[in-house]
């Protein structure tokens, strides 16, 4: 008799009665099918083995046996051939569940567990070990977007796919190839989908609450445009203290589909400098965002939202496959929703579209085609702030109600659009070798009307200055590499050779309004109706006005190796960069104080810069979990403002030494890891004390400090995220003075001038620390409630480089609930409704204060959703 029969009939033979029942069958097709007795049961496929091995994964220790993969993307039923003969495993299925079906790409060295859920991932299949051979099974609902589990643990996932739980394993942020998180020698840290959709965030700033190392909202949230909107230049976002910028899909993006977290599968943080791979970006790190593309099983999923401020909700998710074989592929993510904020007068609407295609051309080749539209019609708008006094000092009658609105209700406007395309292609020509490139452009508008603080004040009044802007961008940006596998001697290498640039245009028209003076407003009893605009250089309006543009062009070369070694790992990697700036500046005033029109106009073309960046690491992974680092970066970022006597300034350089550790709990979904980072920057920007329309060069500052984090799927009901940052950030040599503030109960007055070196960098938390949980309440009764909560807290703040004073530190409290009517009421499968609460105690808090205004938090904000997915 054949081994094989053999093999399997003993198998068969050694289970309970009721295990025999539901596999007879199957056993006995094979039989069937080995002998050659007929054609009619050939739906049933025992993937042959070249030869019969010992080394079949009969046993535990055989199962985790590592074997050196390579194979490519392709039909499935032919991968699941290739990895038979690879690995001495037997395969059972039928012909119905691989017809149409496409493997993932493997390569590398993994265990059968690893190879058999990369190879099925994202086809709707599982499988499960029957002795000697293994059983291919459709997957239930709840896993089919996600990688395959095996004993509970995961064993591959997408690098830019959702995650599972609270944890992703891969990432391509920082590497630019599928690089498991614990053989990269940096911090890297990962909002998962299931993170964002238990937190319920309304834009990244709220993503971003319970991540090491990153302050995401310093500017509060009344004071940073549209309530869903951000501050897509990274000037809301500091990470390591510094300020940060956001990318796309691996490029840096100013789209406000960026905004969306409906849009988004999950969002990545790079802490440190990560300017080897993606160019011009800060010391601190970069923000990194994967946009939603087709899957590559239905999903069908819509949901009605609603909250206070009198928040209203609807989006839209769908995903399936266009041709009977899957190779074309669709999916449509839209969002429609209205909106107040804390604040009176500042209600918006939003509607935004965001369509994808994918084709995979033939087994080698793929191109994937999205684009994107958001519209705010209107979104009144508040953008100044609120005078210290009465916010972060008591004020003479009390603190200023978070509903007060110190605009005007008639001059308060704000209108934006955005416009997005991009295309990811990749092709594979050998094993060897890939070839990757993603392009993207995008346009944005948006203008506006207000009237924002201009810094005179008493105890209850303050002065306004009305003024209008538009605020036009242009970005065209594209990243092509070739990625490969190589091997010399008993060295493995991953490398990457690409290039990339972007064009950036963008342009700034502004119009101050001074005819009426200084438009003062009481902050304890606002009354409106007092502006009327007079704009236009007449002999009856006093106003300055003025028009800016810029345009930017960056191109440069990379290359990285990433070089492995039995535990070992090592990246290495190298850029070289090449900027042109070209600025015009006119401004044109009528007024009275000057009595004159003047018009004034200049073009400043930059002198070509270019940088040398590079970075080095090394990480060893011990068998038990553990994973110890240290690497070496630099970053290089190209300044674009001006000083007040119109001189412009010399590049960002920065570098960071950082060491760390990383542990994997074997056999489970926990992820702990710890950092400590020294970082210096030259030329670090701050805006001008005695002139804040402009910069000024800081001098060198550093950042120390360390990171830890746990990222736990604890058990199937139990998720948590946790994290402790400490950041001490100084300017270390300047020669810049600040005028130091003084302040009282109810007052504030100036001092003399003090010298920046050694004073805190202002806005920097020295401390933070939150942990989030959700937990699923299992048993009968009360089967498909889900409960969770975190803390937040947020340490002191400086409002200058003087150190004047302190914005206190705060603690916040975020509840919420969700219950999966499905659990128990099979009809209503799909059907889930949650509620949460952030600012649970509705705490009254400072962000963060600058010389003119001081910025509040969010009060309590209640948001809830029914969804429903088919």
């Amino acid at each position: 008799m054949h081994p094989k029969i053999a093999t399997a009939g003993a198998d068969l033979l050694s289970v309970n009665p009721r295990e025999r029942a539901i596999r007879a069958p199957l056993v006995t097709l094979s039989l069937v099918r080995m002998l050659g007795l007929t054609t009619a049961l050939a739906s049933v496929v025992i993937v042959p083995v070249k030869a019969a091995s010992a080394d079949t994964p009969a046993s535990t220790a055989a199962v985790e046996r590592k074997f050196t993969l390579n194979i490519p993307a392709q039909k499935l039923s032919s991968a699941l051939v290739a990895l038979s003969n690879a690995t001495g495993t037997q395969l059972a299925y039928t012909t119905q569940l691989s017809d149409g079906l496409r493997s993932s790409a493997i390569s590398g060295t993994m265990s059968v567990n690893a190879a058999l859920a990369q190879v099925l991932s994202g086809t709707g299949l599982t499988y499960r070990f029957n002795g000697n051979t293994v059983v291919l099974t459709k997957a239930s609902a709840n896993i089919t977007l996600g990688p395959v589990r095996v004993g509970g643990t995961v064993t591959h996932q997408d690098p830019t796919g959702p995650g599972i739980g609270y944890v992703a394993t891969t990432t391509t942020a920082g590497t630019k190839t599928d690089t498991p998180i614990m053989e990269i020698p940096n911090s890297i840290y990962v909002i998962t989908k299931q993170l964002m959709v238990d937190q319920q965030p309304q834009n990244v700033m709220e993503a971003l609450r319970y991540t090491p190392g990153v302050y995401a909202e310093s500017l509060g949230t009344a004071n940073t445009g549209a309530p869903d909107s951000q501050n897509n230049a990274g000037g809301g976002f500091l990470q390591r203290g510094f300020s940060s910028m956001q990318f796309v899909d691996g490029l840096q993006t100013n789209s406000e589909s960026a905004a969306e977290t409906s849009f988004l599968e999950r969002v990545e943080v790079v802490n440190g400098p990560a300017s080897v791979m993606y160019g011009q970006t800060s010391p601190g790190g970069l923000i990194g965002m994967s946009l939603k593309k087709p899957t590559d099983v239905p999903l069908h999923q819509v949901s009605l939202g609603f909250g206070n401020w009198g928040r209203y909700e609807a989006t839209l998710d769908m995903s399936d496959k266009i041709t009977k074989s899957g190779n074309l592929r669709y999916r449509i993510a839209t969002i429609g929703d209205t909106q107040g904020n804390q604040t009176d007068y500042t209600k918006y609407h939003r509607v935004g579209m965001l369509p994808s295609l994918t084709w995979d051309i033939d087994n080698k080749t793929s191109l994937t085609l999205i684009g994107s539209y958001v519209y705010t019609p209107g979104a009144g708008t508040y953008t100044a702030g609120y005078p210290a006094h009465g916010t972060l000092l008591p004020g003479e009658y009390g603190r200023i109600a978070r509903s007060t609105f110190l605009g005007e209700p008639n001059w308060n406007e704000s209108s934006s659009k955005s416009a997005m395309f991009e295309y990811l292609f990749k092709h594979d020509f050998n094993k060897y070798l890939r070839f990757e490139q993603t392009f993207r452009w995008e346009k944005s508008e948006e203008e506006s009307k207000l009237l924002s603080l201009s810094g005179g004040y008493d105890a209850t009044h303050v002065e306004r200055t009305p003024m209008m802007t538009d605020i036009g961008n242009t970005t065209i940006g594209m990243d092509a590499r070739f990625t490969g596998k190589i091997k010399t001697g008993p060295l493995s290498h991953t490398w990457v050779v690409g290039m990339d640039f972007r064009k950036y245009d963008v342009s700034f028209g502004y119009q101050y309004d001074y005819t009426q003076g200084d438009n003062l407003i009481n902050i304890y009893n606002p009354t409106y109706g007092s502006y009327s605009p007079c704009y236009g250089y007449g002999a009856s309006c006093q106003d300055f006005g003025g028009k800016s543009s810029f345009t930017i062009f960056q191109k440069g070369v990379y290359f990285q190796d990433q070089i492995k070694y039995n535990g070992i790992s090592i990246i290495l990697g190298g850029r070289n960069d090449w900027v042109n700036n070209t600025n015009t500046i006119s401004t044109k005033n009528n007024l009275a104080d000057q009595n004159y029109t003047t018009t004034y106009n200049s073009v400043s073309k930059y002198t070509p810069q270019s940088a040398f960046t590079w970075r080095a690491g090394i990480v060893y992974n011990f068998n038990f979990g553990l994973a110890p680092y240290f690497s070496y970066s630099t970053s290089f970022l190209p300044q674009t403002g001006f000083g007040a006597r119109g001189q412009t300034f010399s590049p960002l350089t920065g570098k960071q030494i950082e060491a760390g550790l990383k542990y994997k709990i074997p056999k489970t979904d926990v992820l702990l890891t710890a950092s400590a980072f020294h970082i210096d920057e030259n030329h670090y920007l701050i805006t001008d004390p005695n002139n804040t329309q402009f910069s000024a060069d800081a001098g060198r500052v550093t950042s120390k400090g360390f990171e830890v984090s746990a990222n736990a799927n604890i058990t199937k009901n139990l998720h948590l995220v946790a994290s402790y940052s400490y950041t001490n950030a100084q300017y270390t040599k300047t020669n810049l003075t600040t005028t130091q503030i003084y302040t009282n109960e109810y007052t504030i007055s100036r001092g003399n001038d003090v010298s920046q070196k050694g004073k805190y960098i202002q806005t920097v938390p020295r401390n933070m620390t939150s942990i989030f949980l959700d937990y699923s309440i299992p048993g009968a009764a009360l089967r498909g409630l889900g409960v969770n909560g975190g803390v937040r807290y947020v340490g002191f703040t400086y409002n200058d480089a003087a150190n004047s004073f302190k914005i206190p530190a705060y603690v916040l409290f975020d509840i919420g609930a969700h219950y999966d009517f499905g659990k128990n009421f099979p009809a209503l499968k799909g059907l889930r409704a949650q509620l949460s609460m952030s600012n649970l105690t509705n705490k009254y808090y400072v962000t963060s204060c600058s010389t003119n205004a001081c910025y509040l938090g969010q009060g309590r904000r209640v948001y809830g959703n029914i969804s429903y997915s088919w």
